[in-house]
């Protein structure tokens, strides 16, 4: 039931057999503002560099995710789960370096510091069944957040998500 909007920024994995890690990523355009379109031009290449003083740094960068998911609980997807979306940048899991080869990228509209939306919870629990059903390599040990993947870069989803609840509703 996801909107397709589809990103340029993706490109073939090197195995297709080899999806196994789900990665949960936050992100607001502009930084700290909710419920803005902007989301959508970033991953499309459509973001006006005009707009935003950060947007003349990030509307080259060539960034995609396979889905977001809205405050809403609106799920977007970008790139198909079988092909390599560029989410995870530099990055390790469990001493295996390029997260982006074998993983799925998921992110949820906010902040670092703000709240998940239980319709986002609901939502990503939802397509975390989905996703793990199609690819039972992801196990629930192979569901981590950008923070570990790339911790000495990255933050997200932040302290603000609840890793407790968003189990309870996987029913792990």
């Amino acid at each position: 039931a996801a909107k397709h909007v589809p990103s340029p920024f993706y490109d073939a994995r090197p195995q297709q057999d080899d999806v196994s890690l789900l990665v949960v990523h936050n992100i607001s355009l502009p930084p700290g503002q909710l419920a803005v379109r902007c989301i959508e031009q970033f991953f499309t290449s459509k973001l006006n560099p005009d707009e935003h003083p950060l947007f003349k740094v990030l509307h080259n960068m060539g960034v995609s995710a396979h889905c977001l998911i809205r405050r809403n609980g609106e799920v977007v997807q970008f790139v198909s789960f079988h092909d390599r979306a560029w989410h995870a940048g530099q990055s390790s899991f469990a001493g295996r370096v390029c997260c982006n080869d074998y993983s799925i990228g998921i992110e949820l509209e906010g902040t670092d510091f703000v709240s998940y939306s239980e319709s986002q919870y609901r939502a990503l629990a939802e397509l975390t069944k989905a996703i793990t059903q199609r690819f039972p390599q992801i196990t629930a040990e192979r569901i981590t957040g950008h923070q570990y993947i790339a911790p000495l870069r990255k933050t997200d989803p932040g302290l603000s998500f609840d890793w407790v609840k968003y189990r309870q509703h996987l029913n792990l």
